[in-house]
């Protein structure tokens, strides 16, 4: 058995820096809340610095259930991203509403630490491990705020629903290894390379259970039940970090499994995928309309916006499937991005969490509208934004593959979220303030995510081709059966 540890170093990083930020909370008690900070910051970083040093060490280890490709290194940017965003998005709010709660980025970062795993395992059983490892985590924090009750019924909320989700994720393994005597994608790949005998019937099935399991964690439709309510419930760092890093650990292991099975699924299960699709965001606009409150406003987008990677899905090979993880590294940025405001204009306890509230704001604080004003037109799919250029990768490659009348739904779609977004910002130039509200003072470190997620947001629309490159790469390493 091959271990090679430089291969899953950029883990071991964020492992380590859970373990030391776990005992630094226990000794360290003035300034707890800053030096947590910078612990997690060095942590993050050297991740980073890990991940890129890795860039050229491609290959497999550990019996062939973890691979170092540039999928895995396209995905653990993102989480290293999603997670510094998240950190230093809820530095000042921990410190201001749960007296800095160390544990916090504990738990931020085994998640991550799970997150990692997902995207670099190749084997079934490891890829649920790591779910797990994520997944957990996740439940404590969607109630980290003990004083709120919303924040109580949404932890036991998502917890129920993850618990029956995996459910259908161990089925569906199951189901597959009694299609291929093996979970290991690796040798499933040689033996359909070489004609081995399966049953179509097994295979159809696990892949179906596996979906809903995964798909959940994914907040695709009909899975997406738990989404508003546990969005809308969590604090709004957590729910930063939840609607990013945890859809983009599920769809790298839905590509990397999808991308396996191209060439074997059946017509019927393909119509089953652009259903879903469909369904995704369509439902997912649709709801966002009505909603008065911006993070339930935003858990309905981010249904909708799961449907538009469900399209990359559906068009597979190397275009489909790097423009998916194109978008998946746009989406992170801008979203989370968006929350950082939220943060910022929610106040203390959260209680200005209505779309109305953020009337006159962008007048009264024009640093924080603009870059509002900029995240909202990206996640609508505006031209020079980051989701404009992720959403025209999807839909040239669906084109390409064929599906032209699902590009034309999605662009539709498209349309209609156009609507929701932009009364976020009518919102915050046209209404005047009603009620003068108390000042709002922006945190460096609040500052500085927000800073870098207009940066990920623009540099991504305008000048893309680095990371398109990169995307493509990751793309065609999930060639199997060549």
């Amino acid at each position: 058995m091959n271990y090679d540890w430089r291969i899953i170093s950029p883990e071991i990083a964020i492992l380590l820096t859970a373990f030391v930020l776990l005992i630094a909370d226990l000794f360290i008690h003035k300034a707890r809340n800053t030096i947590l900070t910078a612990i997690s910051f060095v942590g993050v970083i050297g991740a980073m610095l890990l991940t890129f040093g890795n860039f050229q060490s491609l290959g497999l280890g550990f019996g062939n259930i973890i691979i170092n490709d540039h999928l895995t290194f396209y995905f653990r940017i993102i989480f290293c991203l999603g997670t510094l965003l998240t950190v230093f998005v809820s530095s000042n709010y921990i410190k201001r509403e749960m007296k800095g709660l160390g544990e916090y980025y504990v738990l931020i970062f085994i998640s991550t630490f799970g997150m990692m795993v997902m995207a670099s395992s190749t084997d079934l059983i490891t890829i649920f491990l790591g779910l797990e490892v994520m997944s957990i985590p996740l439940y404590v924090l969607a109630g980290i705020n003990r004083d709120r009750p919303r924040s109580r019924e949404a932890s036991m909320k998502y917890f129920l629903m993850g618990a029956f989700s995996t459910g259908f994720l161990l089925y569906g393994i199951a189901l597959m290894f009694g299609a291929y005597g093996s979970t290991n994608l690796i040798e499933i790949a040689e033996r359909l390379k070489f004609g081995a005998n399966y049953s179509q019937v097994l295979s159809s099935a696990g892949l179906a259970f596996i979906l809903i399991g995964l798909g959940f964690k994914a907040a695709i439709a009909p899975f997406h039940m738990w989404v508003p309510d546990v969005y809308e419930g969590s604090i709004a760092p957590v729910t930063a970090f939840m609607s990013s890093g945890p859809k983009a650990a599920a769809f790298a292991a839905l590509f990397r499994i999808f991308s396996l099975f191209s060439p074997v699924i059946s017509d019927k299960f393909t119509t089953v995928l652009w259903i879903l699709a469909i369904v995704t965001m369509t439902w997912g606009n649709i709801l966002a309309i009505s909603q008065k409150n911006i993070k339930r406003m935003l858990a309905y987008s981010s249904i909708a916006h799961a449907g538009y990677i469900m399209i990359a899905l559906v068009a597979g090979g190397e275009a489909g499937l790097s423009a998916g993880v194109f978008y998946l590294l746009a989406y992170t940025v801008m979203n989370i991005g968006a929350f950082a405001i939220i943060v910022l204009f929610a106040g203390k306890g959260e209680k200005q969490e209505n779309i109305k509230d953020y009337a006159g704001f962008g007048l009264k604080y024009p640093f924080a509208g603009v870059a509002m004003s900029i995240f909202m037109l990206s996640l609508a799919g505006i031209p020079s934004t980051a989701g404009f250029m992720g959403k025209y990768r999807i839909f040239a490659a669906a084109i390409n593959s064929g599906y032209i009348w699902l590009v034309v739904i999605a662009v539709m779609n498209s349309l209609v979220s156009v609507w929701y977004y932009l009364g976020v910002i009518v919102t915050m130039y046209m209404v005047p303030e009603s009620e003068p509200k108390s000042e709002y003072v922006l945190s460096t470190t609040l500052m500085v995510a927000i800073l870098i997620a207009l940066f990920g947001t623009i540099q991504l629309g305008l000048f893309p081709n680095s990371w398109l490159e990169l995307a493509n790469r990751a793309g065609a390493s999930l060639n199997w059966l060549r």
